[in-house]
């Protein structure tokens, strides 16, 4: 294992020198506010979705400013800071008001919680920044509550919904019955499943709506067990999703009803072991073991991290290095020009291939329906999924012609 990191790392400097000569040959003079670029990471460091984005978000910031830095070499700063939001609209949105009136912040990532993420995304535009929320799921941040600032950039709750709910529904397992996170995002993914569900021939029986972070599941689960759906969705993530799963096989559920996590991510995997998750379906936005592209950097971010990134992580780094190519190219950090750039390149990373940022703000890109493996077929840690297919990034997300975002043009 050593000496594969070794060869990777050599690599990826080989790769670093290569593209700093493309960078310099096309780096314009540089004019910034502040003479410099600062990013902010706002996360949860703390609570039910640390593990998810957390100091493992921060983490892949960094890597991408190093790697910004070492390929581009610009004459221009870059700082980066970090905050906990602790899961509370207002705690975020007090935090992005500080960062912009006072700190210089540019452009704020991450921001997982839906809650926290609309509350943001309209500081970001009162105070004309960028957002690329790369951990919020809510379809909200490009449909009514869309804005000119704010890309969303990893997953959303219909490309969630529509992979498990449409295959799960066709193999015959067509009565559904909903555990939901209550407030903004548990609702979105819970509607968009039911919309997928319904679709696909299938039913869906009730739900019950838990707080977030709850202690105890066991009286959602004697509802979900009580409704004799054949499915019992997890509309939660994170700590939620594991402690659900967690509860439902004390409770036996698994043996009369199938649980499908609708937002489960390799973090979730990991935590609960493959005994526990072997044929568990769900849609994921990145996998570190899809290629050597992933391996490649999936590795390096398990160096500094010691655990394998989550989607969230993988397009944590994607996210600033668009921006930060933005910024070069255009020669400002003036917000308007540097998000014009953005959605008029495409993006191609080890995160993406030919991702484009929409005219709502949404990023597509492919996405994949995944199985989990049984842990016989488990050829190393962290290698978990068999990829049952890819979803084109046209089909993953909403389609434009169902946009309720004021700035789509109809």
């Amino acid at each position: 294992m050593k000496s594969k990191l070794i060869g990777t790392l050599v690599g990826a400097a080989a790769m670093s020198m290569a593209a700093g000569q493309a960078f310099a040959q096309k780096a314009p003079a540089v004019k910034l506010s502040g003479d410099m670029v600062k990013i902010g990471v706002l996360t949860d460091m703390s609570g039910v979705y640390s593990d998810l984005g957390g100091q493992g978000s921060v983490t892949a910031a960094q890597m991408a400013v190093e790697d910004f830095k070492a390929q581009a070499k610009p004459s221009w700063k870059i700082e980066l800071v970090y905050a906990d939001h602790q899961n509370k609209a207002d705690v975020g949105s007090n935090k992005v008001r500080e960062w912009y009136d006072t700190q210089g912040v540019d452009m704020v990532t991450d921001v997982l919680n839906s809650a926290v993420a609309l509350a943001v995304s309209k500081v970001t535009q009162e105070k004309n920044r960028i957002l690329i929320d790369t951990g919020a799921a809510s379809t909200r941040l490009t449909n009514e509550d869309c804005s000119p600032n704010t890309v969303h950039y990893v997953y959303d709750t219909y490309a969630l919904a529509n992979g498990p709910g449409k295959a799960v529904t066709k193999q015959g397992k067509d009565t559904w019955f909903f555990l939901t996170a209550d407030y903004a995002f548990g609702h979105s993914l819970e509607a968009d499943t039911t919309n997928a569900v319904k679709a696909s021939g299938g039913k869906v029986l009730g739900s019950v709506r838990h707080p977030l972070n709850a202690s105890d599941f066991s009286s959602f689960l004697l509802q979900a067990q009580s409704s004799k759906a054949k499915v019992v969705g997890l509309a939660n993530a994170g700590g939620d999703t594991i402690n659900s799963i967690k509860a439902a096989n004390e409770f036996g559920l698994t043996k009369s009803q199938t649980i499908v996590g609708l937002l489960t991510t390799i973090i979730d995997i990991h935590a609960l072991g493959l005994p526990t998750t072997q044929g568990m379906m769900f849609t994921e936005g990145f996998y570190w073991n899809l290629n050597n592209e992933t391996r490649e950097w999936s590795r390096r971010f398990f160096g500094k991290h010691k655990k394998m990134p989550s989607m969230l992580h993988a397009g944590t780094y994607s996210a600033v290095m668009t921006y930060l190519k933005a910024v070069q190219a255009t020669g400002t950090d003036d917000a308007p020009t540097v998000m014009k750039k953005m959605k008029a390149t495409p993006i191609n990373d080890f995160f993406a291939k030919n991702g484009k940022i929409r005219e709502d703000g949404r990023m597509e890109h492919d996405m994949y329906l995944v199985e989990v493996k049984k842990p016989a077929e488990s050829k190393e840690p962290w290698d978990y999924y068999h990829i049952k297919a890819v979803i084109p990034a046209n089909e993953a997300f909403q389609p434009m012609s169902l946009s309720r975002c004021p700035l789509v043009k109809k």
